[in-house]
């Protein structure tokens, strides 16, 4: 059986957020920085939730090319 994601719950609070807001992404910010953090704290793989913010963090953590 299969380990429960771990952040799961932020991701589902994300697109209750959404969807209450009429998907603006500003008035949601507070849960999106929620599971921002709940995916610092695992490993990555631990949480196939956080894999787009993983990915998210390469492209805004790259140094600009001098």
């Amino acid at each position: 059986m299969p380990q429960k994601d771990p952040c799961q719950k932020q991701a589902c609070e994300i697109q209750k957020c959404l969807q209450a807001n009429n998907y603006m992404e500003s008035k949601c910010q507070a849960v999106i920085q929620a599971l921002r953090k709940c995916c610092a704290r695992y490993p990555k793989g631990r949480s196939p939730v956080c894999s787009g913010f993983e990915k998210d963090e390469k492209l805004t953590l790259k140094a600009p090319s001098e």
